[in-house]
């Protein structure tokens, strides 16, 4: 609204009035244009930090250490108060890294088959060169060295004997043949054995090796064996260990404590362009623990009825990442602290290597409880 001089009125006491209204008005469009710079900058602030993680995970280290790990701290970008100083304090001075030790070449195995190769100086040159006298044998030098023996391939022949009455041949009456009963096999009458198939399905399960390779490979030797041939192997032999896949899917729910989690899977000609394949165990990676256990359940689905279905009803301890869909479950969720750390690495490397701050001493507690579990 505008003003002018003959509009104003007269009274001192209704312009001091409007002069209080008209101030009140500014400082109220003020501070809401002050809220709203704040609110500007804070979404400013968390697209500058999403778009430098962006560049950081794209173009930076992979590793997941803590960026800056290896750096002294930069006193003028500390932002720690006394409390956190304490605990950055006490984690670094308990974290103390061990000297380093020469490494030394570990023997090999006692029970590998050995070859003994002597080579030995000629008889001739087994004289003294001073008095010329035979040397005696005082003692050996040994070492050892690592021999790779490929794999080879051989064809199992089955020959079965036929059985027949001569006699009753030659008085006309006939007679029966009898023959020995085709052994068992895992695929009645295909030409794939046992060890076949293990070291076919090894290759790719364990190692990684796509059937197309292992057609090249086999190709090389003089066998023809189509990717299409293994592939129907492959699916008869999950029939096959279908109990055995059972039993261990019982043993696995016994147990007090299991790890779960889900990745995506691309699957050709397939109902959905991305599968899921949910995987279940329990133990640990060293060797010699009681029960180590990897389950694989295939779905093309993400959804929470497919953790329900498999853990049908298990009540233990699952140690999984903050997906939803294990809520949905009986089970008591445990979080994983490699997530929770991999989001406060997030941070750091927002943050910037030549700053400290509280994430730091969120990283060096997790890396303190690492450190207790690794001597326990």
């Amino acid at each position: 609204m505008k003003f002018t001089a003959k509009s104003l009125p007269n009274d001192p006491e209704q312009l001091k009035q409007m002069r209080l209204e008209l101030q009140q008005r500014m400082d109220d469009e003020l501070t809401q244009k002050e809220t709203e710079l704040r609110e500007k900058d804070v979404a400013y602030q968390v697209l500058l930090e999403q778009y430098n993680l962006k560049l950081a995970n794209e173009y930076g280290k992979k590793s997941e250490k803590m960026p800056g790990a290896d750096e002294v701290f930069n006193e003028a970008e500390m932002t720690l108060d006394e409390q956190d100083e304490q605990l950055l304090a006490s984690v670094t001075t308990e974290d103390k890294t061990e000297p380093k030790v020469k490494p030394k070449r570990k023997p090999l195995p006692p029970e590998l088959p050995r070859k003994e190769v002597i080579v030995d100086i000629d008889d001739t040159d087994k004289i003294c060169n001073c008095c010329r006298n035979p040397l005696h044998k005082m003692g050996e030098s040994s070492s050892e060295s690592l021999q790779f023996v490929p794999a080879h391939i051989k064809v199992i022949k089955t020959i079965r004997p036929k059985y027949t009455c001569r006699h009753c041949e030659n008085n006309g009456i006939e007679s029966a043949v009898q023959t020995a009963s085709m052994p068992a096999t895992p695929i009645p009458k295909s030409i794939a054995t046992a060890s076949l198939l293990s070291q076919i399905i090894t290759c790719k399960y364990q190692f990684g090796l796509p059937l197309y390779r292992q057609e090249t490979m086999f190709s090389d030797i003089g066998i023809a064996l189509s990717r299409q041939t293994m592939s129907s192997w492959i699916l008869r032999c999950a029939t096959l260990l279908e109990p055995l896949y059972m039993r261990l899917k019982t043993t696995l729910l016994a147990e007090p404590a299991i790890h779960a989690d889900e990745t995506p899977l691309k699957v050709i000609k397939a109902e959905k362009t991305t599968s899921y394949m949910w995987v279940y165990c329990c133990g640990t990676d060293a060797l010699g623990s009681n029960t180590n256990i990897v389950l694989f359940d295939y779905h093309n689905s993400r959804r929470a009825q497919c953790a329900i279905d498999f853990l049908d009803g298990y009540q233990g301890y699952m140690h999984v990442d903050g997906y939803k869909a294990y809520e949905s479950t009986q089970a008591t969720l445990v979080a994983c602290l490699a997530h929770i750390r991999r989001k406060f690495i997030d941070v750091k490397k927002v943050q910037g290597k030549k700053k400290t701050g509280k994430v730091d001493v969120a990283l060096n507690l997790i890396g303190k409880l690492y450190g207790i579990e690794k001597r326990i």
